[in-house]
């Protein structure tokens, strides 16, 4: 591993390499500006693993640095350090992150040889997630046509999970496209494709109506779960919707009570108006309704008061770390008891270690989802997934019932 340190201090340049070495660390290259760094790591002849950039730097400061790798394609990890407040450290993680680039983790000044070790230990362990690639491919909206009606729409199921209990409770259903020359593409490729042009009530429909043949499947097999299935604010214009819903339920033979219709609002209802008459009637229907991503995007309290959602799922950037971040603590704890008041079902997503785990039990959240429960997966490895969870839960002290 070729680690690169950039930091215009001299003394916190040296003991960071210092530390970096008494933990094994062999190639160390050291630069005091940023634009120097950046020359190296344009170099085609060089190559750099690991990147440690300090924030705040003259000339060229870590925020701009970090807006250049992004320009560059910088393929690397990346730890970003910083003696600044820890809000402000986190915000240009989550812009690291936007930019697409690999960030490993972060390090408030002065960091300890432990907590390096810590991250070290992390990237040598495969537990970080690797983005999907990003392409310059854009793909026309007569080819994602052709998909859908092709039957290239493949759904991947990710469990829910009782934090009391460890008991599986639903699966959410995430659609993937199984192109042929592309592989598996995911939906932050296709979906806004779909909902610009007119496609996404056939893409919703086509993973609605598997998702239902799935759910029966599973009853039959003995296993009953409750089926979610994200909708977009684009589905909630033809007041025809609820019914159409309930076609495909009855045509799969699954209760409506076994169906969640995930609402995220990535835009503004078109018509609020005929969005909540659609909504009502759902929930009059018995559907539940999640609300999704809750606090991003449009999200927000008047749709608590104005839509009869009965399940409120908190977004991933607020539960996974907020056991070590009071800011995070804060907006989930505020979630939850908030939900509680209004007597709405909790669950968190992004759940990606024991720690966040442990911390939703104790906040009293319902329900978990994420990498530490389980990734996406086919509905056929769900069976084998529910027998080595069974054994997981023991191990962690959660006895299923």
């Amino acid at each position: 591993m070729r680690v690169l340190l950039v930091d215009d201090d001299a003394f916190s340049l040296t003991l960071l390499s210092r530390q970096l070495e008494s933990i094994g660390v062999e190639d160390i290259v050291m630069h005091d500006q940023a634009k120097n760094a950046l020359a190296l790591l344009t170099d085609k002849t060089e190559r750099i693993d690991l990147v440690f950039c300090d924030l705040q730097m003259p000339v060229m400061d870590g925020v701009e640095f970090v807006r250049y790798l992004a320009r560059i394609g910088y393929a690397g990890e990346l730890v970003l350090v910083s003696g600044e407040d820890a809000r402000i450290l986190h915000t240009v993680e989550n812009l690291a992150r936007s930019h697409r680039l690999n960030v490993l983790g972060i390090l408030h000044k002065p960091a300890s040889q432990d907590q390096i070790k810590g991250l070290l230990s992390a990237r040598q362990g495969g537990r970080l997630e690797a983005m999907p690639p990003v392409s310059s491919h854009a793909y026309r909206p007569s080819v994602l046509r052709r998909a859908i009606a092709g039957g290239e729409l493949v759904n991947y199921y990710q469990p829910k999970v009782a934090l009391h209990s460890g008991r599986i409770e639903g699966v959410e259903t995430l659609v993937r496209w199984q192109h042929p020359r592309d592989g598996l593409i995911f939906p932050d490729r296709f979906i806004t494709t779909a909902e610009e042009h007119g496609l996404i009530h056939d893409l919703t429909f086509t993973v609605l109506s598997e998702a239902l043949r799935q759910a029966r499947v599973w009853m039959d097999d003995g296993l009953s779960l409750r089926v979610a299935v994200n909708v977009s604010m684009s589905n909630l214009t033809s007041l025809e919707f609820p019914e159409q819903v309930m076609q495909c339920a009855a045509e799969a033979g699954v209760d409506l009570k076994h169906l969640v219709l995930e609402v995220t609002e990535s835009r503004m209802m078109s018509n609020p108006v005929s969005s909540l008459d659609i909504l009502s009637r759902l929930r009059l229907k018995h559907i539940s309704l999640s609300i999704d991503d809750f606090g991003t995007g449009h999200s927000s309290l008047s749709q608590l008061r104005d839509v009869p959602f009965d399940e409120l799922k908190i977004d991933r950037s607020f539960v996974h770390g907020a056991c070590r971040d009071s800011s995070l603590r804060a907006i989930l704890e505020g979630s939850l008891g908030m939900a509680r008041e209004l007597g709405m079902r909790t669950v968190a997503e992004g759940v990606e270690d024991r720690d966040d785990w442990e911390f939703l039990c104790e906040a009293g959240c319902d329900l978990a989802q994420g990498y530490y429960i389980a990734r996406p997966m086919p509905a056929d490895n769900l069976r084998h997934w529910i027998e080595e969870w069974s054994e997981r839960v023991v191990d962690m002290g959660v006895a299923v019932v």
